[in-house]
């Protein structure tokens, strides 16, 4: 039997189950998920890489406790990588050249999320070198992450690399595929359907309790 790590862009799989079937897959159990995909394998480790969203408290709290029922479930099988998001101002208009800007002339801002890419890249590739398992799966569809794979398939010329496509691509980037002997699927909604929390993930230790949010049902 075939031994498999996971790495999954959690912002990528986010908005991809949100623009496909909105919020009700959301109260996801990554490594039952993984299970799912790869039900011959043993899975050794899943790497999940997110941030928690800025000026947004409620966001933020369901994330928050989302993160903590995962690692209550899973124990030492998920290891959580928070990145940050920084704040930036957005440019000018490329087409007609104008400025974002409200009456008053404050400029409009947003945030991007920075550094969960790279160090997901690097844990893959890390991975792949101590040979942790047979088989690498990477949850994303992020084009970014072709020079990992690269790198992985470079490390450990034998290394099985698998991608699976979060919900609403039709088909896999040439910068991912170029790669080579990469196996590629979609995840389809019973995947998900199949690999959720219960509703209520309780800490025997602290007695505390996880409950999906509402509007995640």
């Amino acid at each position: 039997m075939a031994t498999v790590a996971a790495y999954i862009d959690g912002f990528n799989l986010y908005y991809g189950m949100k623009n496909k079937y909105g919020r009700k897959h959301m109260w996801l159990d990554v490594v039952e998920l993984v299970r799912k995909l790869r039900p011959k394998d043993t899975v050794t480790g899943v790497h999940y890489f997110s941030a928690i969203v800025k000026n947004e408290p409620a966001a933020a709290q369901n994330q928050t406790s989302y993160i903590d029922a995962m690692k209550i479930r899973n124990g030492g099988l998920l290891t959580v990588h928070l990145g940050r998001f920084k704040e930036r101002t957005i440019k000018d208009c490329r087409r007609c050249g104008q400025s974002y800007s409200c009456g008053c002339g404050r400029q409009y801002r947003s945030f991007e999320e920075k550094g969960t890419d790279v160090a997901l890249g690097a844990m893959m590739v890390a991975d792949a070198a101590l040979r942790i398992a047979d088989t690498t799966l990477l949850i994303s569809a992020d084009t970014d992450l072709a020079p990992a794979l690269s790198t992985v398939r470079a490390v450990n010329p034998n290394q099985r690399i698998y991608l699976a496509m979060p919900p609403g691509n039709t088909k896999a980037s040439s910068h991912l595929t170029s790669v080579g002997d990469l196996g590629q699927f979609f995840i389809r909604e019973q995947a998900l359907r199949d690999a959720q929390l219960p509703n209520i993930v309780a800490d025997p230790a602290t007695g505390r309790s996880y409950t999906r949010p509402a509007k995640w049902s």
